[in-house]
């Protein structure tokens, strides 16, 4: 299903945030009724080491007042994608109202290619989704959009690693041990992810 990325200015808007338990600690997502503005992970957590395929516990923690429906949406990406993976290809992204969305940029055909062409348990290097976004000389570009992506696990800037298969800087390095836990529970898990696919966003 597509995500749009509504163009009305992030100033009218009315925010609202939700928090989540997770096994990557708090997460923080803030949006309004056009769409998500942030997801936010914290670094200063270990998830638990992976062994299986078990579900994992992801749950809504605080959403004081009324939550909009793009939130409604993300909240339940996330908990389906920690919880139940095998339903995270039938979840629709929720839309996306942030500055990076609206304007056409290297930086934006770079997040919609990672989101709609690497799939789940799947890796890509910095030079391939380069490529991908239709310019692969600009690798070093591509790491200025991961570090741009407003809302990662929905956009998975965690499956883009080195061309030597090094993780590369997450989260400015701080998160690496969050990436590496990611790509090692995605790539377990993904016999159980239908398709193997994550829904992709088009262009509005």
């Amino acid at each position: 299903m597509a995500t749009k990325f509504p163009p009305k200015s992030l100033a009218a808007c009315q925010e609202a945030r939700v928090a989540l338990r997770s096994p990557l600690g708090l997460i923080q997502v803030s949006g309004c009724a056009a769409g998500v503005h942030e997801v936010k992970l914290r670094a200063d957590r270990a998830p638990p080491p992976v062994r299986d395929a078990s579900p994992l516990e992801c749950q809504l923690q605080a959403a004081p007042g009324e939550v909009p429906e793009p939130l409604k949406l993300c909240v339940a990406w996330l908990v389906a994608y920690f919880s139940e993976p095998g339903k995270v290809g039938e979840l629709p992204l929720p839309p996306f109202h942030h500055p990076v969305f609206e304007k056409d940029s290297f930086t934006r055909q770079v997040l919609l290619a990672l989101s709609s062409q690497v799939r789940f348990g799947d890796s890509v290097s910095y030079k391939q989704l380069a490529g991908l976004a239709g310019n692969e000389k600009a690798a070093r570009a591509v790491g200025g959009a991961m570090r741009s992506n407003p809302a990662p696990l929905l956009i998975p800037c965690h499956r883009v690693v080195c061309s030597n298969g090094a993780p590369g800087a997450y989260m400015g390095g701080k998160g690496n041990h969050l990436k590496e836990w990611l790509l090692g529970r995605e790539r377990l898990l993904r016999a159980e992810v239908p398709s193997n696919k994550v829904p992709g966003m088009q262009r509005a």
